[in-house]
């Protein structure tokens, strides 16, 4: 999806009759699944019968002129169905090959499936996430999935470039473990430098404090005074001067042993007024801070609207359908980052077959025997 937003001819090929798994999962709209339409903007769909020699051999023909392939199969199904990194590179060497497994293609776990829940268990995310109460806490959206396709589609853009100077394809391969291990950043650097492990702490910055949520009258909100100097200023405005330098709070070190006091004794203070009175008070001093939305809130914030993260896009069934933007901002491309609509099932199995050079008789002759579907057949 990163890189259809970035302008790439993406055509996902979906098995018939039914396409990919997540077009079965809940919520709906009209029969639509919502999941589907999360992550597929920008792609076209073309749908063929993975089970028939016709169907692997017509993906094989694709790749012989396709300039990146990106798969997500179990480890060795590629290499079943005939279409391995090996056999395609020898017909089409400029193929940038992408692999996207649950634990890489080899080593002690290289044959077992793998999802995103079960990514996040084994990379320590779920166990610094949540409280001692709670216990391990997955993330709330599909993090490792959304972060290992980051890393293919930056590997991707790398190997693109690489090959304008070799004129060679190569391998691009990533995980959802790795792609989490590889995201652990200070919290991994404290076990290999220190052999600290680190431990659940809720909502409060590892390493940082005062950091962290706080509680105002109406909701709780998020608030960082990262440096002593902030620290002096929080103190001010809240009117616990005499804290600013005590030798219990006077640097970071002394703070996070009496992290769970200062916590308190801010608490008592912000709970006088509002939380978006507080964030504005905090902010004109040079302290981040903001509240704590729910997803309707994000929708309606000011600052999302200003940076145009919803756009809407006509749908063939749904009609004006509303999106999320892609946040990056680049001159070429401009605000606006959705050229299509999610596809609906085989709607560009004919076009995608042309632009790749399949003669109009071999098309027919394909849907004829139901090797590929179009979107007339299958909706």
């Amino acid at each position: 999806m990163i890189l259809a937003d970035l302008g790439a001819d993406v055509a996902k090929i979906e098995p018939s009759p039914k396409g990919e798994m997540i077009r079965g999962w809940g919520p709906f709209a009209d029969g639509i699944s919502v999941y589907y339409l999360s992550v597929h903007r920008n792609k076209r769909s073309l749908v063929l019968d993975f089970r028939t020699p016709e169907g692997l051999a017509l993906i094989a023909e694709l790749a012989k002129t396709a300039d990146i392939l990106v798969e997500n199969f179990k480890p060795g199904a590629m290499e079943e169905m005939g279409l391995g990194y090996d056999t395609l590179k020898a017909a089409n060497p400029r193929l940038i090959y992408a692999n996207i497994t649950g634990f890489g293609r080899d080593g002690p776990y290289g044959d077992w499936p793998g999802v995103d829940q079960i990514a996040q268990g084994m990379s320590g995310f779920m166990s610094i996430t949540g409280t001692n109460e709670s216990g391990p806490i997955r993330v709330g959206l599909p993090v490792g999935d959304v972060c290992a396709g980051m890393w293919a589609a930056l590997g991707i853009q790398a190997a693109v470039i690489d090959r304008m100077k070799s004129g060679k394809g190569q391998r691009v391969e990533t995980s959802l473990l790795a792609g989490l291990v590889g995201m652990l950043n200070v919290q991994g650097q404290r076990q290999l430098t220190l052999g600290d492990t680190p431990q659940r702490i809720g909502n409060d910055h590892p390493v940082i404090c005062p950091y962290g949520a706080f509680e105002a009258k109406d909701g709780p909100f998020n608030m960082a005074a990262l440096t002593d100097d902030m620290w002096r200023k929080l103190c001010a405005l809240t009117g616990l001067d005499d804290l600013a330098n005590h030798p219990d709070f006077k640097d970071n070190t002394a703070r996070m042993r009496n992290r769970d006091d200062i916590k308190r004794r801010l608490n008592a203070v912000f709970a006088s007024r509002t939380r978006l009175e507080w964030t504005k008070d905090l902010v004109k001093l040079g302290l981040p801070a903001g509240p704590i939305y729910s997803v309707a809130d994000v929708f309606e914030d000011a600052q999302v609207k200003h940076w145009g993260m919803v756009e809407t896009v006509p749908h063939p069934k749904l009609g004006d359908l509303k999106l999320l933007s892609n946040p990056l901002r680049l001159d070429s491309i401009g605000k606006q980052t959705i050229r299509t609509a999610p596809p609906l099932l085989g709607e560009h199995s004919e076009a995608v077959l042309r632009d790749y050079g399949i003669a109009e008789a071999q098309i027919a002759a394909l849907i004829e025997k139901a090797v590929v579907h179009t979107g007339e057949e299958t909706i």
